[in-house]
C-alpha cells in the first residue's frame, strides 16, 4: 500500500479560489414568507492525494471552523445577525464544537474523459460532537497542478444531534435536511 501512496500527488485546497454554502430550508405555516438562508462556509482547510494516471485518491481531509459560518443571502442586518446568532448559539453550538471535520480515507476514481473524472469518497463527516458515515460524489477536472472537484450532498441535522429551531411562534421551521454546495479548487504542493 505504501508504494501505492508515493506515486500520489499531494494537492491542498485554495480556499481564495473555492466556494463551499449550504442551505437550509423553511416548513411551517408560514414557510412561504420565511426564506431558505443560504450560508457560505469561510474559514475551512483541506488536503488529498490523487493520481489522475493512476486513478487514485486518498487521504482526503477537511477541517471548517463552525464560526465561519455566515448568512449569504440579501436580507437585512438585524434578520442576518439574529440567523447568524441562533446558528451559532443554538444551532451548530459553535464554542463547545469548534470544527467540523470530513475524512475519506479512500477515493474511487472513474475516468470520464480528457482531464475529467468522477470521484466517489466514503468518509466520515464529525460535525456537532457526532460522527456519521456520508459519501460525497464529485466531479473533478486536472489542468497540470491544479484540481477542481464540485458537486453537492444532503445531509439531515438529526443525524448530528442538531436541534432543528423554529422563529415567529413556530409558524416558520427549518427542516431537517440541509443541502451542500462545493467547488473546491486545490494546488498540487512540492
Amino acid at each position: 500500500m505504501e508504494t501505492a501512496k508515493a506515486t500520489l500527488d499531494h494537492y491542498v485546497v485554495d480556499v481564495k479560489a473555492s466556494r463551499f454554502t449550504a442551505q437550509a430550508f423553511a416548513t411551517g405555516i408560514l414557510s412561504a414568507v420565511g426564506h431558505n438562508p443560504i450560508l457560505g462556509i469561510r474559514n475551512f482547510s483541506g488536503d488529498v492525494h490523487f493520481s489522475p494516471e493512476a486513478l487514485q485518491g486518498s487521504g482526503f481531509h477537511m477541517r471548517i471552523k463552525t464560526a465561519s459560518l455566515s448568512v449569504q443571502d440579501d436580507i437585512s442586518d438585524k434578520d442576518r445577525r439574529e440567523i447568524e446568532r441562533l446558528m451559532n448559539e443554538q444551532v451548530l453550538e459553535t464554542t463547545k464544537y469548534p470544527e467540523i471535520i470530513y475524512e475519506a480515507p479512500v477515493i474511487s476514481i472513474t475516468k470520464l474523459g480528457d482531464s475529467l473524472y468522477s470521484g466517489t469518497l466514503d468518509g466520515n463527516l464529525t460535525l456537532h460532537g457526532v460522527t456519521c458515515r456520508q459519501p460525497v460524489t464529485a466531479r473533478i477536472a486536472v489542468f497540470g497542478t491544479m484540481l477542481r472537484a464540485s458537486g453537492d450532498f444532503t445531509l439531515k441535522q438529526g443525524d448530528y444531534q442538531i436541534k432543528q429551531i423554529s422563529v415567529a411562534g413556530g409558524s416558520i421551521k427549518i427542516k431537517d435536511e440541509l443541502k451542500l454546495f462545493f467547488e473546491m479548487v486545490a494546488r498540487e504542493q512540492e
